[in-house]
């Protein structure tokens, strides 16, 4: 059985508390991560060289479907949180079931938020933007993998 990866809103809290108190940086990025791939991990990694703990929020797979459609996610919240948790670079994963990180955002504070450069500063939801703002969270943008996404991977395989 897989274990469950996911730290609560309030253990985070908490170890969030103890990285500052150290005077380490807590980098927080998000995403579906659906289908793992060598794009995903390359982000990861330039994201994690930013501070020094990498946390994720991950959608949940109810967030997925809404965002995504019925069909997805592909891989459950349960295993892609193992997979993202085997990360080397990757410390916490948190579980999110909004469409929107602000609440989390505003809670958690991290030092620096990180969103891959395909979003820019005005695609960036306004409320996640006003949580970052009011928590003094740096935005920073990292580099894609050109052609490699979830959605060029499912249309590869479906076409065998």
């Amino acid at each position: 059985m897989i274990p469950n990866n996911f730290i609560s809103i309030e253990d985070a809290c908490s170890k969030r508390d103890e990285i500052k108190k150290n005077g380490k940086t807590l980098v927080l990025t998000n995403g579906c991560f659906d289908l793992l791939h060598a794009g995903h991990v390359y982000s990861l990694s330039q994201a994690s060289k930013l501070g020094d703990h990498l946390w994720v929020a991950l959608n949940s797979d109810s967030s997925i479907k809404r965002i995504k459609g019925f069909e997805r996610p592909i891989v459950n919240e349960i295993e892609r949180a193992y997979m993202l948790k085997s990360l080397s670079f990757v410390h916490q994963i948190i579980l999110f079931d909004s469409m929107t990180l602000e609440e989390e955002i505003g809670i958690l504070k991290p030092d620096f938020y990180v969103k891959s450069s395909d979003y820019n500063l005005d695609s960036i939801n306004l409320l996640e933007k006003a949580a970052l703002s009011k928590a003094n969270t740096k935005i920073e943008f990292v580099d894609l993998l050109k052609g490699k996404s979830t959605s060029d991977l499912i249309s590869r395989i479906k076409s065998l």
